[in-house]
């Protein structure tokens, strides 16, 4: 096991820069996830962790040691795949054992430390199978039993799940932190979805455009944005956001609505109000009047999409069975202690009290 540090690391493909100065901390034994839209600099910082990328600029430490100059096999980590990367022509067992026979491991140990990959990852009655007679799943098992028996520093994931159905990927995530919690590796996952980031991490670092633009907890990310892109990236559906003016602590929606919050911070301006899906209510004397486009009950929720009286679209999801017909007008609130408060110049967040 080993800790990740990341120092002002950039990336540059001649005028073209991609990473701008990150910094990271990846605390040792921690489950840590980039997460960011395509095109974010993810799968390209991983890759420079991993040694298959050249740095432009910075260090990438692993436990106390600089690795930039030195290769993938000499850093101790392993990787893997989204598209698994398995030799067809060789059996699970072999396939999980190639990198020890490369490095001339004994075939006993090798043989040991195959079995117990195996054993934790449910492959055993599969070790003489080849890849194409077994499912998507089984395959992504296979290629991290690979990862398991070098018995790394660090775990590297890019995306391994994105190739599975979605019922697999649930089972894939719980078996995966059931293998951190066995192992208690560093593992370094990149997705670009944001349940998988929820529901697996210890650590969230959100990318857009190059840059961290929040590190911390998922509870933390998702109950205290640090701005309006993470606050819009992170939850599903994603919050709404209604413009604001703010003037004498107090803020309005563009009709003069008075919204029940009160700035902590000495501003004044254009704010944007973050409410998410999951706190709006239905509630007859509420401030705010909505039109309903679409009604699209779930069973346990229903998700209701329509229209503010600005012709702003927003979402709503109740645990109450609406019926409502596409055109009828609603009456919702909001719970106040959920509320967040943007600055609509600089998209950061500012504080806010309750009244």
């Amino acid at each position: 096991m080993a800790q990740v540090k990341i120092s002002q690391v950039r990336k540059a493909y001649g005028s073209l820069e991609v990473l701008h100065g990150v910094d990271i901390d990846i605390p040792d034994g921690s489950f840590s996830i980039l997460v960011g839209p395509s095109g974010c600099g993810k799968s390209t910082l991983l890759r420079m962790i991993a040694g298959l990328e050249v740095i432009t600029s910075g260090d990438i430490i692993i436990g106390d040691k600089v690795v930039n100059d030195l290769s993938s096999p000499k850093r101790d980590i392993a990787m893997v795949f989204q598209n698994y990367a398995l030799y067809p022509h060789l059996t699970v067992a072999q396939n999980m054992g190639f990198s020890l026979k490369v490095a001339r491991v004994p075939k006993a140990i090798i043989a040991e430390k195959v079995k117990d990959a195996a054993e934790m990852l449910g492959l055993t009655d599969y070790l003489n199978r080849r890849p194409q007679k077994l499912s998507g799943g089984q395959r992504q098992r296979v290629a991290m039993g690979r990862a398991i028996v070098r018995d790394p520093s660090v775990f590297l994931f890019d995306e391994p799940l994105s190739n599975l159905d979605a019922k697999m990927r649930g089972q894939m995530r719980t078996e995966l932190r059931a293998m951190h919690r066995r192992l208690g590796s560093t593992m370094i996952y990149v997705t670009h979805d944001q349940i998988e980031a929820m529901t697996m991490a210890d650590q969230i670092i959100v990318m857009n455009d190059g840059y961290a633009q929040q590190v911390g907890a998922p509870l933390e990310l998702y109950d205290r944005p640090a701005n309006l892109f993470v606050a819009g990236f992170i939850g599903a559906p994603a919050m709404n956001f209604l413009s604001a003016k703010a003037a004498g602590g107090q803020v309005h929606l563009a009709d003069g609505t008075r919204v029940q919050i009160q700035i902590a911070d000495d501003f004044e301006g254009d704010v944007i109000v973050g409410i998410r899906p999951e706190h709006l209510v239905l509630d007859a004397n509420g401030p705010l009047e909505i039109t309903v486009d679409e009604i699209e009950p779930t069973g346990s929720e229903t998700h209701i999409s329509a229209t503010t009286q600005q012709g702003v679209p927003i979402k709503m999801v109740t645990s109450e069975r609406v019926t409502a017909d596409s055109g009828e007008t609603l009456t919702i609130g909001y719970e106040v202690k959920k509320l967040h408060l943007f600055d609509a110049k600089s998209t950061n967040r500012i504080s806010i009290s309750e009244q």
